[in-house]
């Protein structure tokens, strides 16, 4: 099913985005299990992406001292994804969540079959601790 892409104010978008092509992308291939590129990672060690044909869910499994962490699943958000090269049309994704002693906002697309996804993570304990950013590679697994 594809999703169709509302803007308010169409002046200061890419023309890209105004063509039927980029508001009716169907995310649906990215569903499935994807494993983290990296085996020796100490981020997420894999993720899974649900699409029940309105909306996708993301599932993720973090690595941890005593074992897998995983992640609460929840909804995502949908964007149009305009890549800079031979202006390709994707669908991006976006999850947040929410730890108590920190916020994590992660971005999802695939690039070249690669699905990549970008973790902001905001600390809210006041800890002192520097927030960061993270990105991930992950590879279709069966």
């Amino acid at each position: 099913m594809s999703q169709t892409l509302q803007f308010k104010q169409a002046w200061y978008l890419d023309p890209a985005l105004l063509d039927s092509a980029s508001r009716n992308i169907d995310p649906a291939g990215l569903a499935g299990r994807w494993v983290n590129t990296n085996h020796e990672t100490r981020g997420i060690s894999e993720l899974t992406l649900e699409h029940d044909g309105k909306n996708f869910r993301v599932s993720l499994v973090g690595v941890g001292a005593a074992g897998p962490i995983d992640w609460p699943r929840t909804e995502v958000e949908t964007f149009a994804n305009l890549e800079e090269e031979g202006g390709q049309r994707a669908a991006a994704l976006v999850a947040h969540f929410n730890f108590g002693f920190m916020a994590t906002e992660m971005q999802i697309r695939v690039n070249k079959g690669v699905l990549v996804i970008v973790l902001f993570n905001t600390f809210r304990d006041g800890s002192g601790r520097s927030n960061y950013v993270t990105r991930e590679f992950f590879y279709r697994s069966g």
